[in-house]
């Protein structure tokens, strides 16, 4: 029999994309956390840059929660982890509320977690209250707590929204329109928190304005079942070395992913081919993660001793894992959209260009010789090689083709951004070179 941990715990969603939903929570999670909360924050489906501004906001690392790609007895676990710790769970959602399959209501509905809608008000009057009613009352099975009127213009607007609610729909409260709360974006979503200078008093803001709101009031606790027992991973890569690029070319990284490496037994480490830091030369492979090389390729190609330290690698026959990003700093160039074409490492054959809108978003899965990895791609650039790829990802609803997974020597390179625990095995063969 699972024992039940109780934890209070809200669900952060909205109609939409665009609506506020991180810059609330992650001033919700800043609030409880002055008040001496232990907050734990989740992040619903995949997503690298919303996460590290949760981080930020709560002090603790921000794990995925998705019904696919981490699994529903995964993230049952997680949950019945963070509850032992925590005095706060906090999720926020993905897009809208019903949007995906599965969504996030699908997942607040799974645990029970209670849903708190966040709507942008501006330039919207009664509508509101349609749009209340219709995401409490769309799926009866959700479990709704309420919503909170966002980028509101005035004291009577906010009662004008307020009053065009349905009469069961809780009211939580109003923020105002502010734009030193607000976080900036760019095309793959927010900037890194680690390039917003005044990332905390944004924060801070975001704190401020919900204080004096219901929204701020703690949740009613949900229980999460505990995992009766734990199964013991292998420890399929004990002893080995394995260095990460980290920095602001290449920063997509689940914070799961690095948890499994080191209970698979591996060390792990961090160089930045930005700082011109050489890949450790004891290292047994390299792992270059997606980011924004695009950004920084002037001085990703000047900078010649990572450059060499990665191509010294590759010459010794050890294993190089890129995804997405770090596959296009593998190429022989990358283009900008500007049309500025620069030389990259030549390590692996072809060439990318970046376009202005987005060449493939979604969940998908490689098939493989250990079974199933899932992951998701979502990317701007197209590449042209003359490499046949190793193995052809599926798309997670529709079966179609996806994302290429190239091998060359030691190199096994790829779009797709893989969640490693969904298939620890195929990882760790990854990370020994071994057949895929």
């Amino acid at each position: 029999m699972s024992a039940k941990l109780a934890c209070p715990a809200l669900f952060i969603s909205a109609p939409a994309s665009g609506q506020g939903k991180t810059t609330l929570t992650a001033g919700l999670a800043r609030l409880h956390r002055r008040a001496g909360r232990r907050v734990r924050v989740f992040k619903t489906g995949p997503d690298f840059l919303d996460p590290m501004i949760l981080a930020r906001a709560s002090g603790a690392p921000v794990l995925s929660l998705d019904l696919w790609m981490v699994g529903e007895d995964a993230c049952r676990a997680l949950l019945a982890q963070a509850a032992r710790e925590a005095d706060l769970i906090l999720i926020e959602g993905v897009m809208g509320l019903f949007d995906g399959t599965p969504s996030s209501a699908d997942l607040a509905t799974t645990f029970g977690v209670p849903v708190a809608a966040v709507v942008s008000a501006k330039s919207m009057a009664q509508t509101f209250g349609a749009i209340a009613f219709g995401l409490a009352r769309f799926r009866p099975e959700v479990p709704f707590h309420g919503v909170l009127a966002n980028r509101v213009g005035s004291a009577r607007h906010a009662q004008m929204l307020q009053e065009a609610l349905p009469s069961d729909v809780r009211w939580l409260g109003h923020v105002a329109s502010a734009e030193m709360m607000e976080l900036p974006d760019r095309h793959l979503g927010l900037h890194q928190a680690n390039e917003i200078d005044d990332l905390d008093a944004r924060i801070e803001r975001a704190a401020d304005a919900l204080a004096q709101t219901a929204f701020a009031d703690l949740p009613p606790p949900v229980e999460f079942a505990d995992p009766a027992h734990d199964v013991a991973m292998p420890r399929l890569l004990d002893g080995r070395h394995v260095a990460i690029a980290r920095d602001a070319a290449f920063s997509f990284l689940y914070p799961a992913n690095i948890a499994l490496l080191e209970t698979l037994g591996a060390s792990v480490s961090y160089f930045s081919p930005l700082a011109d830091e050489p890949a450790p030369a004891n290292a047994d492979a390299i792992f270059l993660p997606g980011g924004y090389p695009e950004l920084h390729a002037s001085t990703l190609a000047r900078n010649a001793q990572s450059a060499n330290s990665l191509r010294a690698h590759v010459s010794a026959g050890k294993p190089l894992v890129a995804e997405c990003g770090g596959m296009l700093y593998l190429l022989d160039a990358l283009t900008d959209v500007a049309g500025t074409r620069t030389p990259m490492l030549g390590l692996l054959p072809g060439e990318a260009v970046m376009q202005k809108r987005f060449a493939a978003l979604g969940m998908q899965q490689l098939d493989g010789a250990h079974g199933a990895l899932r992951g998701h791609t979502f990317h701007y650039s197209r590449v042209a090689t003359p490499l046949a790829p190793a193995l052809t990802a599926r798309h997670a609803q529709t079966g179609a083709h996806g994302e290429a997974l190239y091998c060359h020597g030691s190199i096994a390179a790829t779009y797709m951004h893989a969640y490693w625990p969904s298939n620890p095995a195929f990882a760790a063969a990854l990370f020994h070179g071994t057949a895929l």
